[in-house]
């Protein structure tokens, strides 16, 4: 089975949860304890909760996983895009932060080469 397809599945060490038995569950294919251990995982885990009734909803358990496969490129590619997002907004903000230091250490040195020169004229 593709590994990116179980990255959708939330909280990406699922707290000992496998991700196997999750996907088992949404297929009906668990029975007596492991069900039960699932539920109680469930209860415990509110946005994890969300995730499982959202995928329940899906009738047709065929495209189960080519759903899950659909969301998680949609989450890679809204991930990709605020990492590119926020890495231009650092690059933006660095150069006025350079410009700026130079401004006021050239401001200084021209400061002192000016006093000096004055001072050694009297």
């Amino acid at each position: 089975m593709n590994q990116d397809l179980l990255n959708i599945l939330p909280d990406n060490n699922n707290n000992g949860m496998d991700d196997q038995k999750l996907l088992d569950y949404l297929n009906g294919k668990l029975t007596g304890e492991a069900k039960h251990e699932v539920e109680k995982w469930m209860a415990d885990n509110e946005i994890a909760s969300d995730a499982m009734e959202g995928l329940e909803k899906i009738k047709d358990k065929k495209s189960l996983q080519q759903y899950l496969e659909q969301l998680n490129n949609q989450l890679q590619i809204q991930l990709e895009k605020k990492q590119n997002l926020r890495l231009k907004k650092r690059i933006k903000e660095y150069p006025w932060t350079y410009i700026a230091i130079i401004l006021i250490l050239s401001l200084c040195v021209l400061g002192y080469i000016v006093i000096r020169k004055y001072l050694h004229q009297w």
